[in-house]
């Protein structure tokens, strides 16, 4: 159960990212747990991750902001293990490192800069750019058919990719790649 404190700073977060969320992230509390957060990230179009649509998880402690939250990625990138907390200086396996005054716009605009190097971590996988752009490519029709990303974003479960809210106009969906090798560790969904 969240602390009175954790409540309020989270639903005062969550009104800020409705106003103004980063670019290519969005956010949103679960109906029935505020420490429970799913994200989308979409890939920008300058990376392998162009067109892609990443659900994740920020699983924030019950004595937020004093300690930092747990983050996973569901959807398979290329980039993270799915459904794995993934080790970032701003995540619970660093809280030596975290920073109250951090939110969860920060949070999310770090797992997208983390996303788009090739530092390795616990939770992240190796593959290549052919690899990231099939995923990407399917990683809506993948999300669709996942009941956790449709009791999270109903809106978001057309066949065709949506713009999430505050984001504008997002690039077209990456081109069909050839072939992809398999040099991720979980497999392209189909």
């Amino acid at each position: 159960m969240a602390s009175k404190a954790a409540q309020k700073r989270l639903a005062k977060e969550y009104v800020n990212i409705q106003k103004e969320s980063p670019p290519f992230v969005w956010a949103a509390p679960d109906e029935k747990n505020i420490l429970t957060w799913n994200y989308l990230i979409r890939g920008p179009p300058d990376s392998p991750f162009a067109g892609g649509e990443y659900h994740g998880v920020i699983l924030f402690p019950s004595d937020y902001p004093f300690k930092p939250p747990g983050i996973k990625m569901i959807t398979p990138s290329g980039r993270f293990e799915p459904d794995r907390k993934i080790c970032l200086s701003m995540s619970d396996f660093h809280p030596g490192s975290w920073n109250p005054a951090w939110s969860c716009a920060t949070i999310l605009t770090g797992i997208l800069s983390f996303m788009l190097t090739d530092e390795m971590t616990t939770g992240s996988v190796t593959s290549t750019d052919a690899d990231k752009r099939a995923f990407a490519q399917r990683s809506h029709a993948w999300n669709i058919l996942q009941p956790r990303f449709k009791a999270a974003f109903p809106e978001h479960c057309a066949p065709e990719l949506r713009n999430l809210p505050n984001m504008g106009e997002q690039p077209a969906a990456a081109s069909e790649p050839s072939s992809a090798t398999s040099g991720a560790s979980s497999s392209v969904p189909t």
